[in-house]
């Protein structure tokens, strides 16, 4: 128990931006209605950037030769943009379905 409470004194701000994330995830997901789920997919899915900033903070204090962190933190980012850049495309798909042809 005491290593649990070492461990999150010692990384309380990674801490706080997990929790942050989880929270502010869950707010924008749940309050989205059904209705404006297709407009607001592109929004929600930049939630996906909060991931990332805390991905670029967590290799940003790895030590260099802590290769797992490094390597997990890369993965991160990398899942991250494809599906911020994905939600961006799909988005974009689904509304050029409402425009009218020429």
């Amino acid at each position: 128990m005491e290593s649990l409470s070492t461990f999150f004194l010692e990384n309380l701000e990674m801490v706080f931006i997990v929790m942050l994330a989880i929270y502010l995830g869950m707010e924008v997901i749940s309050n989205v209605p059904s209705l404006l789920h297709t407009p607001l997919m592109s929004g929600s899915n930049a939630i996906s950037g909060v991931v990332i900033m805390g991905a670029i903070i967590i290799l940003g204090h790895a030590r260099p030769d802590d290769y797992l962190t490094l390597s997990l933190g890369f993965l991160t980012v990398v899942l991250g943009m494809i599906n911020v850049v994905g939600g961006f495309a799909v988005t974009g798909r689904m509304l050029a379905m409402f425009k009218k042809k020429k």
